[in-house]
């Protein structure tokens, strides 16, 4: 018998998870099904119920309910708690709702997929809304020399790197910032962008000097052609690399969390990038 399992959004057709499942599942081996669920704005809590009620066993959330799935767990990992969201849900055999965050996760992976490696990097975030917040702890994890979180609003990127400075990484301590874009200053290894920029077109102001020579754009988002972000980036001559690994990496994770079996990626990877 197929075990039950969905993404929560609103809205949510556009949503390329149910596929993204759907070829685990059949990679795997896995009874298993996966559908795009729209929960009303207001009650998120009673949507997450009747699913379980209806023989539901898990699922991803996205926008705009990441916080309220933070609320109806009743265990969270350390990482969904300092990340203050969450995105995968799984209804445990003792009836209660545990809760994680596969988003940091996804985007390590992914850059590890492409090569990138984040250990003694200097690494620049753009944006410090929920976003990037549900990333920090994974990439401060990997172990950057520094992490700097860059805002429009200066004070919310104080505040949001005060929450993870100093994190331990081995016998050695990351430096985490925050700041407005007009105090960057010097080159990064690797800048990534979580703002709305590649939905707005409108991109922060970012100096030239901003990527080292070397370096790599990496955009959470992605689409069928490159993002403004990452049109900025290439015209400065580095290395860009979009968000649609991510997806796929941070969906594997959430698979693994749910049915113990961690998919094989790249074929996945391969195959949406080709459908875009």
């Amino acid at each position: 018998m197929s075990e039950r399992y969905c993404v929560f959004g609103n809205p949510i057709a556009h949503s390329r998870s149910p596929r993204i499942h759907a070829l685990f599942a059949e990679q795997c081996g896995q009874a298993m099904t996966y559908e795009a669920i729209e929960a009303p704005r207001e009650d998120f809590a009673g949507a997450w119920q009747a699913f379980v009620a209806a023989g539901g066993c898990g699922a991803n959330v996205t926008v705009p309910f990441k916080e309220e799935a933070y609320r109806v767990a009743d265990v969270l990992s350390q990482r969904a708690r300092r990340a203050g969201a969450v995105n995968t849900l799984v209804h445990g055999r003792d009836g209660r709702t545990y809760a994680d965050t596969t988003d940091g996760v996804g985007l390590v992976r992914d850059l590890e997929a492409h090569g990138v490696m984040l250990d003694d990097a200097r690494v620049l975030v753009l944006g410090a809304g929920g976003a990037v917040r549900g990333v920090i702890d994974p990439l401060l994890a990997a172990g950057p020399r520094a992490l700097h979180i860059a805002n429009r609003t200066a004070e919310k990127a104080v505040s949001l790197a005060a929450d993870f400075h100093s994190q331990e990484r081995g016998q050695q301590q990351a430096c985490v910032k925050g700041s407005g874009y007009d105090a960057l200053e010097g080159a990064y290894d690797v800048v990534i962008n979580g703002t709305s920029a590649s939905l707005s077109g409108e991109l922060p102001p970012l100096p030239d000097t901003l990527l080292a020579a070397d370096g790599v754009a990496y955009d959470m988002m992605y689409a069928a052609d490159p993002t403004v972000f990452l049109q900025w980036a290439s015209a400065r001559g580095v290395r860009t690399i979009d968000g649609l690994g991510m997806l796929v990496e941070q969906a594997a994770e959430s698979f693994f969390l749910w049915r113990h079996v961690r998919p094989d990626t790249e074929p996945v990877r391969n195959m949406l990038r080709r459908e875009l």
